[in-house]
């Protein structure tokens, strides 16, 4: 059975897409820029969805976006972007330094994950699809989504796993509870 997209409900799919498009971006900005133009796009028409969920069907649209977007940016010249100002972005600045740097690293991973995983991912994890809707969004089977997620979120791990900074970077106190000294036993404090 199809049915029209209606576009008054949008809005109730902003929150979750812009979590996605964050994700992709890894800027307020160009996220913002990225949901703005899967709107633009959906509302150009009217659309016609088999299913009965509008959020799996944005997500597609926003992921066909970003991937078009990707592809035209490879064929203009190469800019270099202005510095971010990390104060400029809503709640960046309650961050605090090592929360900013960890979120960076797990988003890096995610998108050095092969394609498909990586969506999986996510529309699952970030989107907050089901693995039933994720499935329609990315069309695959439900049980695909299961396998690809459980591989991503273990390739995610390992990834952070194998770049996890020493101690000292993290701003761990020498001498707390835990701590190995030089003799490399556990020192207390």
């Amino acid at each position: 059975m199809e049915r029209q997209l209606d576009p008054n409900s949008l809005g109730d799919h902003l929150d979750r897409l812009y979590s996605v498009a964050l994700t992709l971006c890894g800027a307020r900005e160009p996220a913002e820029d990225l949901v703005q133009e899967t709107y633009a796009r959906v509302l150009a028409r009217p659309r016609l969805l088999r299913g009965d969920d509008d959020l799996a069907y944005l997500v597609r649209v926003l992921r066909n976006t970003w991937i078009s977007q990707g592809r035209s940016a490879a064929r203009r010249p190469a800019t270099r972007p202005l510095p971010d100002d990390p104060e400029v972005l809503p709640g960046a600045a309650s961050l605090e330094p090592q929360a900013r740097l960890e979120a960076d690293r797990v988003r890096h991973a995610i998108l050095a994950l092969p394609e498909q995983l990586r969506d999986v991912l996510l529309v699952v994890d970030v989107g907050g699809l089901s693995y039933r809707d994720a499935g329609r969004a990315l069309r695959i089977r439900e049980a695909t989504v299961t396998g690809r997620l459980h591989r991503a979120r273990k390739a995610v791990m390992r990834d952070l796993e194998s770049h996890e900074p020493a101690p000292q970077a993290l701003g761990a106190d020498p001498g707390s509870v835990g701590a190995v000294g030089a003799t490399g036993e556990g020192q207390t404090g």
